[in-house]
């Protein structure tokens, strides 16, 4: 999915990285806004999961939008 597909989709990608990652609050998806690498990178930064980790989650939950 590129970064305009992402942008379109943003509210329902927001929706289910909030059901996904429970924690997440809504000021941690706004700081990517659609950028799937910042997206990644706050993932990381607040899971402490590792790149590959949020990686296939991400891929996993754009599969299904």
């Amino acid at each position: 999915m590129n970064r305009d597909q992402i942008e379109g989709k943003w509210t329902e990608i927001k929706g289910q990285l909030r059901e996904h990652y429970g924690e997440l609050t809504a000021n941690d998806l706004e700081e990517a806004k659609g950028d799937r690498e910042q997206m990644e990178g706050v993932l990381q930064q607040k899971l402490g999961q590792s790149k590959e980790e949020v990686r296939k989650t991400v891929d996993d939950i754009l599969a299904k939008v």
